[in-house]
């Protein structure tokens, strides 16, 4: 059954995968949609068959979001078309090889995309959410976001920053009405860490289907999360780690060095 109109939801890397995924499941779920990505056939495709079976509107814009010129007419898009009502960034590159085997050009292009280009294009959409007071943003992660020893280590930190901005937008913008969701992938079929099973040790050899991905980080946006987790057996795991974050938070403002750093007989020579 399809919904009543919730907006429009913009979706990057959408032509495969788990933008595909988000597309099929929002336009179900009452959105039009405007699908980014660089692959014209699928993008048409999956377009057309979602016009077909949901009614709703489906406008695709053709994109390399490391192009400087397309991320600007993706910006421009974001700022002045009123009827976006959530963004969802799930564009990005990710890394299979250790780092002593990667190229250095290939791990910027991957910086450019994962890091510059999603905030890039979040500060191009929040003035227009909060000046209506409404909206919602979805950063895709990953769990080397806080794992980053079981990948390549580039993308582990660009994952981290998404999970850090996410942090930070969701407190400045809570007040505002604007909704934040992160969401943390692990080995998914057509995800990043589908190829590093024999690298990582302790990754399950099973992966999990891109559709169960997408329909579970869903549930949690509707459980109002703003980590979601999907491979996570026991939210209570998450929580102890936020818990403990949060407890080391003001104890890391300290105006003087902890006592394990102070050198015996350091007192005596500064204060002689």
């Amino acid at each position: 059954m399809n919904h009543p109109p919730k907006g429009t939801a913009v979706i990057t890397g959408a032509s495969s995968g788990i933008g595909a995924i988000y597309a099929d499941r929002l336009a179900k779920r009452g959105h039009d949609l405007i699908l980014v990505a660089r692959d014209r056939e699928r993008l048409f495709s999956l377009a057309q068959r979602l016009k077909r079976s949901t009614g709703h509107s489906v406008e695709v814009i053709l994109a390399d979001l490391n192009d400087k010129y397309d991320l600007r007419r993706i910006e421009t898009e974001l700022r002045e078309n009123q009827n976006v009502s959530m963004l969802v960034n799930c564009a990005g590159l990710s890394a299979d090889t250790p780092l002593l085997d990667s190229d250095a050009n290939t791990m910027g292009q991957m910086i450019d995309l994962n890091i510059n280009a999603l905030m890039r294009l979040t500060y191009a959409v929040v003035p227009s959410m909060v000046k209506r007071e409404r909206g919602t943003i979805i950063n895709l992660a990953s769990i080397a976001g806080i794992a980053p020893e079981i990948l390549n280590g580039v993308f582990g930190g660009t994952k981290a920053f998404v999970l850090a901005f996410s942090l930070s937008l969701d407190k400045e913008l809570a007040a505002k009405n604007i909704r934040i969701q992160v969401v943390l992938p692990g080995v998914t079929a057509a995800g990043s860490l589908a190829n590093v099973r024999s690298q990582a040790d302790g990754l399950h050899k099973d992966m999990m289907s891109v559709e169960d991905l997408v329909d579970a980080a869903i549930v949690g946006l509707d459980q109002g999360e703003l980590i979601t987790i999907p491979s996570l057996p026991d939210i209570l795991d998450w929580e102890a780690y936020e818990d403990a974050r949060q407890n080391m938070m003001p104890k890391l403002l300290r105006n003087a060095p902890a006592p394990r750093y102070l050198v015996s007989g350091h007192r005596d020579h500064v204060e002689a």
